[in-house]
């Protein structure tokens, strides 16, 4: 008896994962064979991935929206799809691109046309995954050259602070007593420090 599977993968809680919910339903995938992942691709250390594998017998078919919901790592592609298709012995369709559909071709042509499409498939999806970290990268260097500050604003001196930067040096009281009389943190206080002997 063949089951149906369904593989969906977002990278982050907030990507939303209606366009390969609705291709699975479409397909009659019963919900209880849906598999979904929010997290990235950079490797297959996903909780419902190896649920789903755990699950999945000879002969059973997976549908994947596009190969990149498989993943984003060119050499783990390579090497999940050849565990799936050549060591449990399951089919996969990706539905974005027809020509990955292990029903068909099952002679040796057929194998080799899919494993040139999948390889080609694959280094494509990494190769996006590296061009997001550089465009994030640069969009980041752009910001911080127009001057875009990131993290959380500084903490302002506060108007006693010098005076207890003096006692604290003086070694009238202790960072402890001196950082309470700023209202902040032993961190904080010590930090603001370290910056204004830096500058002197």
């Amino acid at each position: 008896m063949t089951d149906v599977y369904g593989y969906v993968r977002v990278s982050s809680r907030d990507q939303n994962e209606d366009r390969q919910m609705i291709a699975m339903r479409e397909l009659s995938v019963a919900e209880k064979n849906i598999f979904m992942d929010k997290q990235s691709g950079k490797d297959f250390e996903r909780p419902a991935y190896k649920r789903m594998l755990r699950r999945m017998k000879k002969n059973d078919l997976l549908y994947i929206k596009s190969i990149d919901r498989l993943g984003r790592n060119y050499g783990e592609i390579l090497e999940q799809w050849k565990m799936l298709t050549r060591e449990k012995e399951i089919d996969i369709v990706v539905l974005d691109m027809p020509l990955l559909d292990t029903r068909r071709g099952k002679d040796l042509m057929g194998m080799f046309l899919s494993d040139i499409v999948l390889q080609v498939l694959s280094f494509v999806a990494e190769n996006e995954r590296s061009n997001i970290r550089q465009r994030q990268a640069e969009g980041i260097a752009a910001a911080k050259a127009r001057g875009v500050k990131f993290g959380r604003p500084a903490i302002p001196y506060p108007d006693n602070f010098w005076e207890i930067y003096r006692d604290w040096r003086g070694k009238k009281i202790t960072l402890r007593e001196a950082a309470d009389a700023c209202e902040m943190p032993v961190g904080t206080f010590y930090g603001k420090v370290r910056k204004l002997e830096s500058c002197n």
